[in-house]
């Protein structure tokens, strides 16, 4: 069937809620589409989960029945081609994420992919170009820009809270890539999976920090694995680990302001998030209590003019879309449902605020970096 003409059939008009199909939402605890995903599309308007998909027919049934979910489909594909499902939401581990999309592009929905959007920069411009080909609406989920904090520090900075902007500095940690893991997270250990601390906790912060203060020119990545194994929580086993387990960056911002990263595996005693822009006025500082900015409850500092110490910032209630969710107790869901509220809105006013595949593209080749040398 040619789909290149083929629109998913809700109008994102006011009113009209749009049929949303999870792919990943399982009866099982843990995962993101059931932490994230499922208590984001409830908290806002215009959606209405109608329909779950699983590895098979029988668990499907078990997760629609837990999640109070009408319809259950034991593939994707048969999920992408029910008539009331509009939007489909791909929220699985990467390897899967290239037969998932195509499947539902190709059954003429639009997709909101988890990021990474491909496992690789190859498999996401694969299904950029597709989407386009197709003029279906799609969406990478890197959340951490729809986060209201970095909304209010972007207008802060472009306000000239800080002045000009000097520097900016981020120092995170991974949680997975460390010292321990457990059987769900094993699959992160083998960078050939497309998940890495790369990928995920630098990816999802360095697109946050690249929305409030502009693309880095001429980014420099380096990588290094500096633990070979770790110890699984569960069963004691120690696993061996292929993925780099340190990561550093840096580059320029436009405007000439200095831009370094590093974030760790693991977790740290000292810091595990801090996030500092320096300038000619003032200071912000963003501090997590992991490197994970997309999830991770955030708190603000800042100092400016002859302030000597930075001092709590509140974020505007108009900055919160999604006052029903607390960014503290619910903090898995909160920058993921503002990113539904935004990708609504962009549907019904033709503007594209949330990044759609071609963005993902763009973030995928900013951060190819050379394979981790060898520990020593």
């Amino acid at each position: 069937m040619d789909t290149s003409d083929t629109t998913p059939s809700h109008s994102a008009e006011p009113g009209t809620p749009m049929g949303v199909g999870i792919v990943g939402l399982g009866a099982a605890a843990g995962s993101w589409a059931r932490t994230a995903h499922l208590p984001a599309l409830r908290a806002v308007d215009g959606y209405e989960l109608r329909a779950v998909s699983a590895g098979s027919h029988e668990s499907a049934m078990r997760s629609a029945e837990m999640h109070r979910v009408p319809r259950a489909f034991g593939s994707a594909a048969e999920l992408a081609a029910a008539d009331e499902v509009d939007l489909v939401v791909v929220a699985v581990k990467v390897p899967h994420h290239r037969e998932l999309v195509k499947a539902a592009l190709d059954a003429g929905k639009g997709v909101l992919c988890e990021w990474p959007l491909g496992n690789g920069l190859a498999e996401a411009e694969e299904l950029a170009d597709l989407a386009s080909s197709r003029g279906l609406p799609n969406a990478v989920g890197l959340q951490a820009r729809s986060n209201p904090a970095l909304a209010y520090i972007r207008d802060l900075v472009a306000d000239g809270y800080v002045g000009r902007v000097l520097s900016t500095t981020v120092v995170g940690t991974g949680q997975a890539w460390g010292a321990y893991t457990d059987p769900r997270n094993r699959y992160l250990l083998d960078p050939a999976n497309g998940a890495t601390l790369l990928t995920i906790p630098f990816g999802h912060t360095f697109d946050g920090v690249a929305s409030v203060l502009g693309e880095p020119e001429e980014l420099r990545v380096e990588q290094a694995q500096r633990r070979t194994s770790t110890v699984d929580r569960e069963t004691g086993e120690r696993v061996p680990m292929s993925s780099p387990d340190q990561v550093v960056a840096s580059g320029c911002l436009p405007g000439g302001a200095v831009a370094t990263f590093h974030y760790r595996g693991g977790s740290s005693r000292g810091t595990n998030f801090r996030w500092e822009i320096n300038g000619t006025e003032g200071d912000i500082v963003v501090t997590a209590p992991t490197g994970h900015l997309q999830l991770a409850p955030i708190s603000l500092w800042g100092a400016r003019g002859d302030e000597t110490e930075p001092a709590p910032l509140t974020v505007p209630g108009p900055y919160v879309g999604v006052p029903s969710l607390d960014p503290v107790s619910d903090s898995a869901a909160y920058s993921v449902a503002h990113a539904y509220r935004q990708f609504r809105e962009d549907l019904r006013t033709g503007t594209s605020l949330v990044p759609d595949f071609a963005h993902g593209v763009r973030r995928h080749r900013s951060l190819e970096a050379p394979p981790a040398p060898e520990k020593r």
